[in-house]
């Protein structure tokens, strides 16, 4: 298994996403201007600490409160005391999903009640930087660039400046219970023949789940076949490509797949109702992310991993993301809250972030550490990465979740043209992006 993290570390140090070189550029005026006092004290506390110590020093005085999802409170807690113990700055945990954050610091951040420190998948950069919401990563830049991906770095960067403290990397992988199915399928074909003989729909039992009503998890039958999001790499927003040849074959496979494997209504599966059948055993093979594994771990299954099936001959082609800490603009504290940023992301807390939450390691030498490399479940979740597309960041991309899920609904319980449900989703984009 180690030669895979060799293989990962090979293609994290030249891949690179371009998608967060478009779009907006540094703070917004308003983000700027409320900010004003915090930003000279940083300057100031970074210049005189760099001048005298290379460190910088948090403020008299300061407290924090960091947004994280109730699934990282573990973690959390831990780098919180740990951190308290080193620099006298209490932090205090407050339950938010990492892909709501942005938008409730849009209002919580310039009401003074948001948290000085974030945590949301990169393609949420866009949107956050062109708001003014969150201050560049400078102080911490050179050792963040050193240690982490290339990858990831660009991920957390966006108009080619850098702003976030990567702290994760994720992508869709197949689990699949051995108890039910020894070894793991390596195409949709050999998925397709699986469920004729291991599906039983009035007992509820199935092959193969994926949300099909969530365009993350549909987006790879159409990059699979040549679709794309925006072009120029995820930057150019007048070029959209999910009705191009390639995505209308691939929802077209889609459709039949869907039909053959997983006869269900789009909102017959959510994420619970997947978990429940695969936990239950009555699902075989569950499409799900990195964020998934310590739950599925303690269901008591006898648990595999791997690649997602290949499409119409091609490796799948999945969404990825990068998670990286963000410091809000509007704190008040920003020497102890770029402080925290930079602790809760080095090797040693990503390490830890890994024994408790399963999290896939950004940090280069944490992703060739033993306790990463021989586990079997992130070593599929590094396989798959090496052929996914990561999402882009510019804010455009935030029109695209709903008309894509429900053209892809019509797709699936209406028996619609392919064409014609992808051309009215990409026409809805377009609108909402003029």
């Amino acid at each position: 298994m180690k030669r895979w993290v060799v293989t990962l570390l090979s293609v994290m140090m030249v891949f690179t996403i371009t998608a967060c070189s478009s779009g907006g550029g540094n703070n917004s005026t308003s983000g700027a201007g409320a900010t004003t006092d915090a930003a000279e004290s940083t300057d100031t506390a970074t210049d005189s600490g760099a001048a005298e110590s290379d460190q910088l020093v948090p403020e008299e005085g300061a407290s924090l409160i960091v947004w994280e999802s109730k699934e990282s409170r573990p973690f959390i807690e831990a780098i919180a005391k740990e951190f308290t113990e080193k620099y006298n700055v209490p932090v205090k945990f407050e339950e938010v999903a990492a892909p709501d954050q942005v938008n409730k610091l849009v209002n919580d951040g310039p009401a003074g009640i948001a948290a000085d420190i974030v945590v949301f998948p990169h393609d949420n950069l866009g949107k956050a930087v062109t708001a003014g919401l969150v201050f560049p990563n400078d102080f911490h830049e050179a050792q963040t660039r050193e240690a982490n991906s290339e990858l990831a770095v660009n991920a957390a960067s966006f108009d080619g400046v850098l702003y976030g403290y990567p702290r994760s990397v994720e992508t869709l992988i197949m689990f699949y219970n051995k108890d039910l199915l020894p070894e793991a399928p390596k195409t949709m074909e050999e998925v397709v023949e699986l469920s004729k003989k291991m599906n039983d729909i009035p007992n509820k039992k199935y092959t193969y789940m994926w949300e099909i009503g969530n365009f993350y998890y549909d987006y790879m039958y159409l990059a699979t076949t040549g679709g794309y999001v925006f072009g120029n790499n995820g930057s150019d927003k007048a070029d959209i490509g999910l009705n191009n040849e390639g995505a209308v074959k691939g929802a077209a496979f889609l459709q039949q797949f869907a039909k053959q494997v997983l006869p269900l209504t789009t909102s017959d599966v959510t994420g619970d109702v997947k978990k429940g059948l695969f936990s239950s055993g009555q699902l075989a093979m569950n499409i799900d992310g990195p964020w998934a594994i310590p739950d599925l771990k303690k269901a008591g299954i006898n648990l595999g991993a791997a690649m997602i099936p290949s499409i119409d001959g091609q490796p799948s082609k999945t969404f990825s993301g990068v998670k990286a800490w963000y410091v809000n603009s509007y704190t008040k504290y920003p020497n102890a809250a770029k402080l925290f940023a930079e602790y809760a992301s080095t090797k040693a807390a990503q390490l830890k972030a890994f024994e408790l939450n399963g999290v896939v390691p950004s940090n280069k030498e944490a992703a060739a550490d033993p306790t990463v490399a021989n586990d079997p479940f992130t070593v599929a979740v590094l396989e798959q990465f090496e052929n996914s597309y990561p999402m882009p960041a510019i804010p455009e991309m935030g029109s695209v979740w709903s008309p894509m899920a429900a053209g892809l609904a019509d797709v699936l319980n209406k028996g619609k043209d392919p064409k014609a449900a992808l051309d009215n989703a990409v026409q809805q984009i377009k609108d909402a992006n003029k």
